[in-house]
């Protein structure tokens, strides 16, 4: 009797623990800062705010500094965590090299209403790219960037709109496959309502595509990003940083990349001759 009370006990308790993570999955997910911060206020004087208006009425909060005559704009998705602030540092580096930035934050961070889910992000995502070509940026000088959880909505842009090119910072293969390497005693693959397959749209992407993934990584480990990687369609590159940990954004991961934007416009140029 003792050992079917326990039992009961234990389905029990399972069963709540896998109620409780279906209805708050997204908190588990997305981990917004709401704050909203003037670039201004952070060391970003050249670089404005702009407000997107969405369909179903939510505003989203973006940051966007113009690139210098002949350099591309990175069309950037930042990871689950923090706000546009967090990454000023990031944005002042590509300005400083003459880039382009627009950086769009999720619903819920930054500033921007309503809450973060990925049907939503995709769709605001493709209505920032909306937004920059509206500002006069060319799709072929439109780079999209997508850092850890952005990788996901980069993809899925990838996989529709034209671009030069597509940067995957610490790239997954799926929430579904990450989720189970933290929970693995979860059925995640039934529960989770934000999947973010990017293994699924990756091979719908034909725009260059460069992977850059460090080899310490504990978040997303980095077999995730070559596998990813091996399903893209050429032309692609990858570079694993030796002993860097998650979406590590350094001089030595600012030049990495740089290199990799000078290589695709030279070949763009080649192209076009």
């Amino acid at each position: 009797m003792l050992k079917i009370i326990i039992i009961v006990g234990a389905v029990s308790l399972y069963a709540v623990a896998a109620a409780v993570m279906y209805f708050a999955q997204r908190r588990f997910i997305y981990f917004p800062e709401p704050s909203r911060t003037p670039p201004q206020a952070v060391g970003l004087p050249d670089v404005a705010e702009r407000i997107i208006a969405t369909p179903d009425g939510e505003k989203l909060i973006a940051w966007y500094g113009k690139a210098k005559p002949g350099q591309p704009t990175l069309l950037y998705f930042h990871g689950n965590g923090g706000a546009l602030e967090f990454r000023s540092a990031s944005i002042r580096r590509y300005l400083n090299r003459g880039r382009g930035i627009l950086m769009m934050s999720y619903r819920g961070y930054s500033g921007s209403t309503g809450s973060p889910s990925e049907a939503a992000n995709v769709a605001d995502a493709k209505l920032a790219y909306d937004a920059l070509v509206q500002e006069g940026v060319r799709p072929e000088d439109i780079i999209l960037y997508g850092e850890s959880l952005g990788t996901g909505v980069a993809v899925q842009v990838a996989s529709e709109k034209r671009v030069a090119g597509v940067i995957l910072d610490s790239p997954f293969t799926s929430i579904v496959e990450l989720a189970a390497k933290f929970y693995p005693w979860l059925p995640v693959s039934l529960l989770l309502k934000d999947r973010y397959d990017s293994m699924l749209h990756i091979r719908d992407v034909h725009e260059p595509v460069f992977v850059v993934h460090g080899e310490a990584d504990d978040i997303v480990p980095v077999g995730m990003g070559q596998r990813l990687f091996a399903a893209a369609n050429e032309p692609k590159d990858i570079v694993i940083i030796p002993g860097a940990g998650h979406a590590v954004h350094d001089d030595t991961t600012f030049a990495i990349i740089n290199r990799w934007i000078d290589k695709l416009r030279t070949a763009q140029a080649a192209a076009a001759e």
